[in-house]
């Protein structure tokens, strides 16, 4: 089976042309494929399929063999993926995904993809959209983790997110955040996002639902984006900085939350060959 190594600020993925459905997308095999010693290693899988109303489809799965709605450090690999191997590439595609469908542009230097700018479509606040065990929606407000309460605010992007910008050491980010993943008030589980707010940009560390802690998360940043402007932090309508351990993305929110942009880079790593 041939495959592509790309990463999104090390956020890194396999990524398969699968244009008859026959890959292997059973769990057992993707957390196989995905083990850093034993297999390709990777945080997931991206398969591309064609796709009647788009340029292709994009199925993401997780590296513990779970299923994500979306990803969007993996879209940027896809759309480089499709521009740089195309015979006659487009600056402007679709991609579609369980999110739903994505526009995206591209902007391309020696013939290949350099930076790529993601309509990541509305932000969904509503809890039940979330999804999220209560109503209404959940801005600055808290859950409470083993008797303690943590404010932060859920936000989906076509995947659940809660952002807490709640000053926090590093020990109580790393064992808080398993807890906020797992806990009751989300019925499907959500990732994570602990965000340091510094002069001109927002440092966040992530833990991703089904893939752990990660360099980068796209829709996490997005939704970071979304929180800061509806808790103040960061202005609503601009480029905010969101800085990961892997890089940084540019996020724009419009002002009536009708649409947030993602703009970023994408790398091919290699391509190989694995029998499976």
């Amino acid at each position: 089976m041939i495959f592509w190594k790309y990463h999104g600020l090390g956020n890194d993925f396999i990524l398969i042309e699968d244009p008859d459905l026959k890959a292997p997308v059973d769990p057992d095999a993707v957390v196989r494929l995905c083990d850093r010693r034993t297999g390709i290693g990777a945080d997931g899988i991206l398969y591309i399929r064609p796709d009647p109303e788009a340029d292709a489809f994009m199925k993401i799965m997780n590296s513990d063999g779970s299923e994500a709605e979306m990803c969007g450090n993996g879209i940027r690999c896809a759309a480089k993926h499709l521009y740089d191997l195309s015979p006659r590439p487009s600056g402007s595609m679709r991609i579609n995904t369980l999110a739903g469908a994505m526009d995206i542009e591209v902007t391309a230097s020696g013939g290949e993809a350099t930076e790529i700018s993601v309509n990541m479509g509305a932000p969904r606040l509503d809890c039940l959209d979330i999804p999220m065990a209560c109503e209404g929606r959940f801005i600055d407000r808290e859950i409470i983790v083993h008797g303690r309460g943590i404010r932060g605010t859920a936000v989906s992007m076509g995947n659940p997110h809660f952002i807490t910008f709640q000053e926090l050491s590093e020990h109580e980010m790393c064992s808080l955040g398993p807890e906020i993943l797992s806990h009751a008030m989300f019925p499907n589980k959500t990732n994570v996002e602990f965000v340091r707010p510094r002069e001109g940009r927002l440092d966040v560390k992530v833990l991703e639902r089904g893939a752990g802690w990660t360099q980068a998360c796209g829709t996490g940043a997005c939704a970071v984006a979304v929180a800061a402007g509806l808790t103040g932090v960061a202005p609503l309508g601009t480029d905010v900085k969101v800085g990961l351990p892997g890089g940084e993305l540019r996020i724009n929110v419009n002002k009536d939350l009708t649409m947030v942009r993602m703009t970023g880079p994408a790398v091919r790593v290699y391509q190989g060959e694995i029998d499976i």
